[in-house]
């Protein structure tokens, strides 16, 4: 209704491009305008100058044969005071933003390793975002944001990745276990050897006691008896615990024991 008068609205963030006699006239801002269709006056079109967002999917080869899916995230927007290069150069903003984008994709990741491009996603990134922005500025358009989201492999691709991770933290699983065990089997060797040194102190020091025990009850004897020898005293002694021994022995009800002569003189009798 308003344009049968002559009178349009412009929104917010938005223009309108006037055409005169259906040639280039003028860039309307956010508004009310008057625009006289009986002199010529018309009205081309709207072009909102709000950020948008392009979602590209791209697949390529890396540099190792490996094909992967990248998805690039475009953030642009038309500039006001080249609005008329927006809306006059471009047919399709889309499909020249995804072209370029394309190209630039497709003769970056031939140069990576599959490892590379998910290393170097921002430089990817920065690298598209740089060509668009030096050719879309020609056309009108800002650059915003250029985002790398997402890189993916071909499921049997990400399969492989996966076990060969998983066949590392499996080595380096079995790695520290075995680290585990041989730290475990030195200590038990130095608590083993620890034991087995203290064990022959204390044996050490046992028959150093039954020495010096020895020595004192010869020394007693003797003086207790006169005319008792050395060879005397330590043949009662060896008596008494032979005795000793012989009783232990009897007494136990685990052991089992045959006692055959071993005198010389026995041997034959033995033999026989």
């Amino acid at each position: 209704m308003g344009q049968a008068f002559g009178c349009i609205q412009v929104d917010q963030s938005t223009v309108a491009i006037k055409e005169n006699f259906g040639k280039y006239d003028d860039v309307l801002g956010p508004g009310f305008h008057f625009m006289p269709w009986c002199f010529g006056s018309q009205l081309a079109g709207y072009l909102s100058l709000r950020v948008q967002q392009l979602d590209i999917t791209c697949e390529s080869k890396t540099k190792d044969n490996v094909f992967v899916t990248l998805v690039a995230s475009i953030q642009y927007r038309a500039l006001a005071d080249k609005a008329a290069d927006a809306f006059y150069k471009l047919s399709n903003t889309k499909e020249q933003i995804q072209a370029y984008v394309f190209d630039v994709i497709r003769a970056t990741i031939p140069t990576l390793e599959l490892d590379k491009v998910f290393e170097q996603k921002t430089e990817i990134a920065k690298t598209v975002g740089e060509r668009l922005e030096k050719v879309m500025s020609l056309y009108g358009y800002e650059i915003v944001q250029t985002l790398i989201v997402d890189v993916e492999p071909h499921d049997q691709v990400k399969s492989s990745m996966n076990e060969i991770n998983a066949a590392s933290r499996l080595r380096e699983a079995a790695f520290e276990k075995a680290e585990g065990e041989k730290i475990l089997q030195i200590k038990q060797a130095e608590g083993e050897a620890e034991s087995k040194y203290l064990a022959g102190l204390g044996i050490a020091r046992q028959r150093q006691a039954i020495i010096e025990g020895l020595k004192d009850s010869v020394i007693g004897f003797s003086t207790s008896v006169p005319g008792a020898s050395t060879k005397d005293v330590m043949d009662m002694i060896l008596i008494t615990q032979y005795f000793d021994t012989m009783k232990e022995i009897s007494v136990s009800s685990n052991t089992s024991a045959v006692f055959i002569p071993h005198e010389p003189e026995d041997l034959p009798s033995v033999q026989r």
